[in-house]
């Protein structure tokens, strides 16, 4: 089971961090990814990152401005928003794909967390 966390409202240029823990399973072999959807949208890849924590990919939309990263004894993912703006506006979900690779397609990915609002005011 996954559990997203750390959503909430800011305003344009401000920080979030969202967290996604991990229980009953160990996530240390899984890639972990970050996807979004916003109202009225389909769900994009946002951010995935290798088991090993040495290989991360993002969207061209938050490149330079998100860092996604893993504590694996923690079971634990994290994804560091800086620079928001309103269209960073969405739920964000993590994911877990048991392949080795970082796929942008969510079909890839076999475990869900529920979700976390995040809310930028302009």
């Amino acid at each position: 089971q996954l559990q997203a966390s750390g959503g909430g409202s800011v305003q344009a240029g401000g920080s979030l961090r969202l967290s996604c823990a991990a229980s009953g399973r160990a996530i240390s072999s899984y890639v972990m990814g970050w996807f979004r959807q916003a109202p009225g949208k389909e769900r994009e890849f946002v951010a995935g990152i290798r088991w090993s924590g040495d290989v991360s990919y993002y969207a061209e939309s938050v490149k330079g401005r998100f860092t996604i990263s893993r504590d694996n004894a923690k079971n634990t993912v994290y994804l560091q928003m800086n620079s928001l703006k309103p269209e960073d506006t969405a739920v964000y979900y993590c994911a877990a794909n048991s392949s080795p690779n970082i796929y942008l397609d969510e079909r890839a990915y076999n475990y869900w967390g529920q979700g976390t609002q995040v809310t930028v005011s302009s």
